[in-house]
């Protein structure tokens, strides 16, 4: 005899099935949805400044949402032009000046090392002629050489360029129609929930939000106080390019080693061009050494976990959680997942202390 299912049973297991259904459509779209999960995380962040210029008046009128996406859209780009143009020149004024001088370093740190070692009874010698001709062979010599290099990997690889670049260049449009609709997408997603799951789901969306918001202040600030602590360092121990080395540094500090990993290269190169001997690669070992205590024990847990009310072990574990589950990208969003997270476990936490299971 057939288990018989009420009206209400049915209803439920369609819409499941449909759910499940939907899911999987969603991870076999993957990469078809990249550009439009990065437009949605870039509209979420930037959506409190459309509605802030939306809000100023011109006169008797208030400035048009369109008009409002476009501006923030056209500071979005110039942000980020503006990171290119000072990191790019940097790089094609030490690189060529960096493969003169390393022959130069490497033959005083020969110099320098090998007798102490052969008072050890360690015979070390190397090889200055076939480093240099290593050198030469591996760094571009100018600016030019080093587009033609890229020039030609994007040859090889022409099909994945093209995939990229249309993904780049289709990302804007999306940012501008999720920024013009985004309080009615919202709304339209909230009135596709059960009636029954609505406060509970309304409560959960505004902690997110509140948390995600704390988040990305907090990050703002570690990005504006590393770049001030890295510039100052930098040009106080009297590197020439420590302004714009320091701000590169930190204002990429949201994208978690790119940031530090990048500038500690910048500043090695100016190191190894701009003082003699080991002075400048001590000294950068010491700023970039001191920059990442100051980010990883104070900063960080201070101004990001406590606001997104994550333990420093909770943050750690995020990371490292993450990165090892969706790599680079995992790292990437794994503080404002785990906010999320938290979010969610602290209502499940709720509802277990007021279940039946707990309280018999």
């Amino acid at each position: 005899m057939p288990f018989p299912f009420t009206s209400e049973q049915k209803q439920s297991a369609t819409w499941l099935a449909l759910g499940i259904l939907l899911i999987v459509l969603l991870i076999l779209l993957g990469p078809v949805l990249t550009p439009f999960i990065a437009a949605a995380i870039l509209a979420y962040a930037l959506n409190p400044g459309v509605d802030w210029f939306e809000r100023k008046r011109i006169g008797r009128f208030n400035l048009p949402r369109a008009v409002a996406a476009l501006l923030v859209i056209a500071l979005l780009f110039a942000t980020l032009l503006a990171l290119i143009l000072i990191v790019v020149p940097v790089l094609q004024s030490q690189i060529p000046l960096l493969r003169e001088k390393i022959p130069a370093f490497l033959a005083q740190a020969n110099a320098f090392v090998s007798p102490r070692l052969t008072a050890l009874g360690i015979q070390v010698n190397l090889n200055i002629d076939g480093l240099k001709e290593l050198v030469s062979s591996r760094m571009a010599s100018s600016g030019d050489q080093i587009w033609g290099t890229l020039l030609t990997s994007a040859k090889q690889g022409s099909s994945a360029v093209l995939g990229w670049t249309a993904m780049l260049l289709l990302i804007p449009f999306i940012l501008f129609y999720l920024l013009l609709d985004w309080h009615r997408i919202l709304s339209s997603t909230f009135k596709l929930i059960p009636r029954q799951w609505g406060d509970t789901t309304r409560t959960i969306s505004n902690d997110v939000d509140g948390l995600l918001a704390q988040y990305l202040r907090g990050q703002l600030l570690v990005m504006l106080i590393l770049a001030v602590y890295y510039s100052a360092a930098l040009m106080l121990a009297g590197f020439d390019v420590g302004l714009p080395v320091g701000i590169i540094t930190g204002l990429l500090a949201f994208i978690p080693y790119l940031g530090f990993g990048l500038g500690l290269i910048l500043a090695l190169i100016a190191a190894v061009l701009q003082f003699d001997g080991l002075q400048g690669l001590l000294l950068v070992a010491l700023i970039y050494g001191m920059g990442q205590v100051i980010e990883s024990y104070f900063l960080t847990p201070r101004l990001i976990g406590e606001r997104i009310g994550l333990h420093p072990l909770a943050v750690i574990f995020a990371l490292m959680a993450f990165g090892q589950l969706f790599g680079f990208v995992g790292i990437l969003l794994a503080l404002p997942m785990a906010a999320i997270i938290s979010v969610a476990i602290k209502h499940v936490r709720a509802h277990y202390f007021e279940s039946s299971f707990y309280n018999q």
